[in-house]
C-alpha cells in the first residue's frame, strides 16, 4: 500500500478503516458485494457516508467516488448520477461515473461532468470494443479509467490494454495471504511489458507525463493492502 501498488475500495456498508496513508476510493455499493445493491443505503444517506469518509481520510489520497447509477441500465445511471457529480467534485475530490451497457448512445455519457470513466455493466460489454473504445477516449479527453470485477491475470491485463489507471475486484478478499503474492506477480509481470497504448495519465491530470505502468488495484477486503495496477480494487 505504501507504495501505491494497492489501496483501498470502501463502501456504505463496510465499515472498515483505511490504513493511515493508504490511496483509497469510494464505491457507493449500489452494485454490492451481493450484486444486487441490498446495501445500498439511499443517496442522501450514501452522500452523508461520503462526506465522513473524505473528512475522515482527506482528499488527497482519494482516488475517486463513484456517483450513484443503475447497474447494467445507461439511461437510468444518467439519471441517477447528474445530481451528484458536481457534489462530489465539491468535496474535492474526482467524481467517476459507471460506464453501462449501451451508454455509447447519443447523450448518454456526460463527459464534461466527470473525472472517471468506470467500466461497469456486463462482463460481455466491459470487455468488448465499446468500452475499449470509450476507456481509450477517456484517456483522450484527459480522463481517467476504472475496470471493475476484475479478479484474473488475464482480465487485469484486458485493463491495461484498455488503458486502465486502476481495477477492482474480490480477488483478495478469499484467500489473501496466498492471492497476495499472486496479485503482486501480476502486476510485476505488467509493469515488465512495454505497454501498448504507449502510457496512461493519472487521474484528473490531462497534462501529466505518460506512464507504461498497470493499473493499480484496489481491494475493499478489511484490513487487506488495496493496490492499483491498474490499480486493483475490489466491488
Amino acid at each position: 500500500m505504501s507504495a501505491g501498488r494497492i489501496g483501498c475500495m470502501t463502501t456504505p456498508a463496510q465499515g472498515s478503516r483505511i490504513p493511515d496513508g493508504a490511496l483509497y476510493a469510494c464505491d457507493n455499493s449500489r452494485f454490492g458485494s451481493d450484486g444486487k445493491g441490498r446495501y445500498w443505503p439511499g443517496a442522501e444517506a450514501w452522500f452523508a457516508w461520503l462526506r465522513r469518509t473524505v473528512e475522515r481520510y482527506g482528499p488527497d489520497h482519494c482516488l475517486w467516488a463513484l456517483a450513484p447509477d443503475q447497474p447494467f441500465d445507461a439511461a437510468d445511471t444518467l439519471t441517477e448520477s447528474l445530481p451528484w457529480l458536481a457534489r462530489i467534485r465539491e468535496l474535492g475530490i474526482p467524481a467517476a461515473y459507471a460506464a453501462q451497457d449501451g451508454c455509447d448512445a447519443p447523450g448518454l455519457l456526460p463527459w464534461d461532468a466527470f473525472d472517471v470513466l468506470f467500466l461497469a455493466g456486463s462482463t460481455e460489454w466491459k470487455l468488448g470494443p465499446v468500452a475499449e473504445r470509450l476507456a481509450r477516449e477517456a484517456k483522450a479527453r484527459g480522463k481517467g479509467v476504472h475496470m471493475g470485477r476484475v479478479n484474473s491475470r488475464i482480465r487485469l491485463g484486458i485493463a491495461e490494454w484498455f488503458g486502465c489507471d486502476s481495477a477492482d475486484g474480490t480477488y483478495l478478499a478469499y484467500g489473501p495471504d496466498k492471492n497476495l503474492p499472486r496479485l503482486l506477480g501480476w502486476l510485476d509481470e505488467l509493469d515488465g511489458s512495454p505497454s501498448l497504448l504507449g502510457g496512461t495519465q493519472p487521474f484528473g491530470a490531462p497534462d501529466a507525463p505518460s506512464r507504461t505502468s498497470p493499473p493499480s488495484a484496489v481491494t475493499n477486503a478489511p484490513a487487506i493492502p488495496a493496490s492499483r495496477g491498474p490499480r486493483a480494487r475490489t466491488r
